[in-house]
């Protein structure tokens, strides 16, 4: 059940700029990873939709604010350190990424920092997925910066995650816990503008 490039921009208007380049990769993407009827599609386009700004963002941005990073983070940066990491994504990344998920030389926390569509983060994870889909992603993290590795990656995590089996059963809030938080039964972020997508999906692949 491949998408068309009509049936994405209705669903994803803003992604006009890149539809022409996402359509085909996503339609390789998909039926590899078993993304293949409408639930699962539907469900699929409006999670990667909403966490890559409709298909135009394929890496985190770490460009807080003092508030930012205190709303975000509020376990490792309070009012005072804040100010002293604010506007600088390198230090950012050092500080939340940069003994976890596998990082550890100086650097790795910003070198292996989120990309994709689902924003892949950390060495080990880069590793993992690099290693299923036969691709450099620890020495090339960048390569995630492209539209075909970002959109076989997110469909790769999504079936890694059981994503497939919660689209056919109509979680579709519990996909977004999963993606946003790492754990089912919470409230993601951006919770509306998700299901806002979702329902459009549906609509449009019917």
């Amino acid at each position: 059940m491949p998408i068309t490039e009509q049936q994405l921009l209705q669903i994803l208007p803003n992604c006009r700029p890149v539809v022409g380049i996402f359509v085909p990769a996503l339609n390789r993407a998909m039926p590899r990873f078993k993304i293949d009827n409408r639930l699962r599609i539907a469900a699929f386009i409006a999670q990667v939709g909403h966490e890559s700004g409709q298909l135009r963002r394929l890496i985190e941005n770490l460009n807080y604010s003092a508030a930012g990073l205190v709303a975000t983070w509020p376990t490792r940066f309070d009012k005072n350190t804040a100010a002293q990491y604010a506007r600088q994504p390198e230090r950012i990344a050092a500080v939340v990424y940069g003994s976890r998920m596998g990082n550890i030389q100086p650097g790795d926390g910003w070198r292996f920092r989120g990309r994709g569509l689902l924003q892949i983060t950390g060495r080990s994870n880069y590793r993992t997925a690099g290693a299923d889909l036969n691709l450099p992603l620890e020495q090339e993290p960048q390569l995630l910066e492209q539209p075909e590795q970002a959109a076989l990656c997110s469909a790769w995590w999504w079936n890694q995650h059981g994503l497939n089996e919660l689209a056919d059963a109509g979680r579709f809030q519990d996909i977004g816990s999963l993606i946003n938080t790492g754990k089912v039964g919470r409230v993601p972020h951006g919770t509306p503008a998700r299901k806002a997508l979702y329902d459009t999906a549906l609509k449009v692949l019917n």
